[in-house]
């Protein structure tokens, strides 16, 4: 038995297959043992040379011993023994003397394993093919196929080639369709020719080697599915090499008509346009065509609409006696949410009214017309008879989504271990304010009252922490790790340095020095901010170490970050009847949070806490009196290609506050402060607005440039903040404004989302400047920071949640800077995405009976021809003209 491991520890796969072949069922089972030892052992370090020699051996040797076909379809598909596998041709070599039903259990298993466990194709067919068993047609083993199948190494193979060879090509043909995003791989060969999959299937449907109906009522079932779009491109491709005569398509009106209204666009356009070849020949009745165009013309693509209205014109001025099945279809249009849709229906409509049969159905068709806008409405009433649009316009009453309510922090937790379990989780996901701040208070709270208690609850926490493990081969230990250039780069970091104080794994000068050392300001714009939040960490930590505080001051009570003024008046006396020593960063941190802006409940706190004669209860009560936050001045500049902020000195927070909390008080400049920087953690910002949760004028202008980058560089996930800077308190000033104003133009919509929440978020709270914003966006949309075709996604998605007001209260400042440069004669063209944003514009216009001018407007209204801007323009400036409410 030994000399088949010390064949397996030096990589000798010959010689230990010869040792294998020698042996007897029983021997084998005995090795196992010694094998499954040795696979533990290379386990603990499978990268050094000694295991990746090994291991290929193992896998070969480990799968012979064993007799369950269970336990070897796991020794085959083990993760560990992925990256240096026994080959296919060994593996088959060793197990090939088993029983056929062992084998088709053995390789069915190894099938059903996700495509991710990368099970060689050539094991699978191989052990099919010794077995005779079905083959499997799972995911994993179809991908295999597909993969094996497309690689054509010799001269003269192709993908038809070996299709035409392949005893199981029904079976697996069949599966194929089946089989979840295997578009991809399908695509990964030629798209042309014998080398191409599709090229090839349509071929063996010809030859007779696949039922064609079958399979042409498979592809078809795969494209109603739906699924990634590499399966949607495949799989079409593959439905057009079919070339399926025309009574193969009308065989299969239902799946068009299906396709059509359902499938992903290119899909869709493809079903179209075999529904208007079947409709122009007479295949398609008017009612089948009325009821597929029903859903159609709802559909946002607008080219498929345009052809289907196209269509429906065509059948119409063919036959007459369509029309009182068509228009009415053709009327459905007019509640488009595109005008120019509208706009086009009834076109149509005006175009064939004359054909209709009956007055019930000109009567459908006027009432129908009470959808389209007003402008279209006033012209339809001419034409149509419709009800004409009121003369007095409807009053319109704002309705935004209520403002969040704001969430009180609940206590920290009472037991060790559930204090435990959320620091485990925390870790994991870094967490909100509030999770963090509980946290925090939590660790000090346990680690006063009972330390042993809270270290035995940590243990299976830091257990697996790499600072925990004392292994010479990091390089470097906790002391260097947390005290790097760095610095704390995110909120688990800080949880991360409190654990490793805790289990004594940092030096008590080490945590002196670093609470100490904050003291210089760098040239970073976020340095204030960072150096707040790790002063207040670092000194909490050397307190754990040095005299342990009894709770933090500072805790806030809502996630927002602010505190109430009586909570903290209440815990500086408790403070003073344990004669505890409040800690200068925490008590900083703590009239930081402290809410000021209610001059009632802050006096009547600054009374009770001069009443507790301790310097702190002192601080506090002038602190309180001393009024509202202060605003600093602000000066607006412009960048290259951004607008910016720069605020000028805070002195009350400069003053008394201990050195690492002073540079939030200083002037923060544009071309001063150094934007490149390691702050590159997103979590930090909430943390960040936690700091001066009634001053958030303050930390905005510090992290505008980052709120920039989702317009000016496509950056992702920095606008992830704006609605927690709504949500916070004081002034919504420049910094605020800019700042939403750059997530309304982010290149991702994530970030535009969040941008809109901010904005109605501000809206609901009274504290949005509808005027300043949209001044803002047009002198950014100037500069080509903000592109309107990006900024006209933001706004349709302000206007869906009912925000028409607001959204028309920022757009009538906005488009004046955008039509300026068409005012002239010989002006450059449009800005892409200036004609989506009219229509915006005018849809809140009409809704809200909006009745103003908007600079620039006529101009671009009277300019010739029927473009999407002038038509936008021109309804623009009859609504305003009329001032009518939808």
């Amino acid at each position: 038995m030994s000399s088949l491991v010390d064949e397996v520890r030096a990589g000798r796969t010959a010689e230990a297959v010869s040792l294998l072949d020698g042996m007897t069922d029983a021997e084998r089972r005995a090795c196992f043992p010694e094998l499954k030892a040795l696979r533990k052992e290379l386990r603990a370090d499978q990268w050094t040379a000694q295991a990746r020699r090994a291991y290929p051996t193992l896998h070969a040797a480990g799968a012979a011993c064993q007799t369950g076909a269970a336990g070897v379809a796991s020794w085959l598909a083990a993760s560990d023994m992925r990256w240096w596998p026994a080959s296919p041709g060994v593996l088959i070599d060793l197990l090939g003397d088993r029983a056929p039903g062992w084998l088709g259990d053995v390789v069915h298993r190894l099938a059903e394993r996700p495509v991710s466990s990368r099970v060689p194709y050539e094991l699978m067919a191989g052990l099919v093919r010794l077995s005779g068993c079905p083959v499997p047609t799972t995911e994993a083993y179809v991908h295999g196929w597909v993969e094996h199948i497309g690689h054509v190494w010799q001269h003269g193979d192709t993908v038809l080639d070996r299709l035409r060879k392949d005893p199981h090509l029904g079976r697996l043909a069949a599966a194929l369709f089946e089989t979840n995003d295997i578009g991809g791989r399908l695509a990964w060969t030629a798209t042309e020719g014998p080398d191409s999959w599709t090229e090839a299937l349509a071929r063996l449907t010809v030859e007779g080697a696949l039922d064609r109906r079958a399979t042409v009522d498979a592809c078809l079932a795969r494209l109603l599915r739906g699924g990634p779009a590499a399966d949607h491109r495949v799989f079409l491709r593959m439905l057009k090499s079919f070339a399926l005569t025309r009574e193969e398509e009308r065989e299969h009106l239902a799946d068009w008509l299906a396709l059509a209204s359902e499938a992903a666009s290119v899909v869709a356009a493809h079903a179209q346009s075999v529904l208007a070849s079947l409709a122009l020949d007479g295949e398609l009745t008017a009612r089948q065509l009325a009821e597929l165009s029903g859903a159609v013309l709802f559909r946002t693509e607008k080219k498929l609409v345009r052809a289907q209205l196209v269509l429906l014109g065509k059948v119409i001025a063919r036959d007459a006696s369509t029309a009182d099945e068509l228009l009415p279809a053709v009327a459905q249009a007019f509640g488009h949410e595109d005008s120019d849709v509208q706009e086009r229906a009834l076109k149509l409509v005006e175009r064939h009214v004359r054909k209709a049969g009956t007055a019930e159905v000109r009567e459908e068709l006027a009432t129908a017309a009470g959808q389209l806008i007003p402008t279209l409405r006033a012209r339809a009433a001419q034409s149509l008879g419709a009800s004409p649009v009121a003369a007095e316009p409807v009053t319109y009453e704002e309705v935004l989504p209520p403002a969040p309510e704001p969430v009180r922090l609940a206590p920290a937790p009472d037991s060790a271990t559930e204090l435990a379990e959320e620091i485990g989780a925390l870790l994991a996901t870094d967490g909100d304010v509030a999770t963090f701040e509980r946290a925090l208070d939590g660790l000090v709270r346990h680690a006063y009252r009972d330390r042993d208690m809270l270290m035995e609850a940590l243990e299976p926490v830091v257990a697996g922490r790499w600072w925990n493990q004392r292994d010479p081969r990091h390089g470097f230990g906790a002391d260097d790790h947390f005290t790097g250039n760095h610095g704390l780069f995110n909120a688990a970091h800080g949880l991360e340095l409190l654990l490793a104080t805790l289990r004594g794994n940092l030096l008590t000068t080490t945590l002196d020095k670093a609470r100490r050392r904050w003291t210089v300001t760098t040239d970073c714009g976020h340095s204030p901010l960072a150096r707040a939040f790790e002063t207040r960490i670092w000194e909490v930590a050397y307190r754990i170490r040095t005299e342990p505080l009894p709770f933090l001051l500072s805790t806030p009570t809502w996630g927002t970050g602010l505190l109430e003024p009586d909570e903290l008046v209440a815990r500086l006396d408790e403070y003073r009847r344990l004669g505890a020593r409040v800690s200068d960063a925490d008590f900083a941190q703590a009239l930081l949070r402290v809410r000021r802006g209610d001059r009632a409940v802050a006096e009547a706190a600054a009374r009770r806490a001069a009443e507790l004669g301790t310097p702190e209860g002192t601080r506090l009560s002038a602190w309180l009196v001393s009024g509202a936050p202060a605003v600093p001045a602000f000066r607006r500049r412009t960048a290259q290609d951004r607008i910016l902020v720069e605020s000028a000195e805070v002195p009350e927070l400069q003053g008394d506050f201990p050195s690492g909390f002073r540079p939030l008080g200083r002037p923060a400049s544009v071309y001063r402060d150094r934007w490149h920087c390691y702050h590159w953690s997103d979590g930090m910002r909430q943390h960040w607005l936690a700091l001066l949760p009634e001053q958030r004028e303050v930390v905005a202008v510090r992290m505008l440039r980052d709120f920039s980058s989702v317009a000016v560089n496509d950056s992702r996930g920095d606008a992830a903040v704006l609605p927690l800077l709504a949500e916070s308190g004081g002034e919504a000033g420049e910094a605020v404004h800019l700042a939403v104003a750059y997530g309304l133009g982010a290149r991702h919509p994530e970030d535009r989302l969040a941008a809109v929440d901010a904005l109605l978020v501000l809206a609901a709270r009274g504290q949005l400047d509808a005027a300043r914003i949209g001044a803002d966006l047009g002198q950014l949309a100037r500069l080509g920071t903000v592109k309107p075709s990006r900024l006209v996604e933001s706004m349709r998605t302000a206007v869906a949640t009912g925000a028409n007001a607001t959204i028309w209260g920022m757009l009538r400042h906005t488009l004046p800077a955008l039509l300026a440069d068409l005012a002239s004669e010989g002006s450059a063209a449009p800005a892409r995405g200036l004609a989506d944003l009219l229509a915006v514009a005018a849809e809140c216009a009409e809704r809200t009976g909006a009745r103003e001018e908007i600079p620039h407007l006529a101009r671009t209204a009277d300019r010739r021809g029927s473009s999407r801007l002038v038509t936008q323009a021109r309804r623009l400036r009859g609504t305003l003209a009329q001032g009518v409410a939808a």
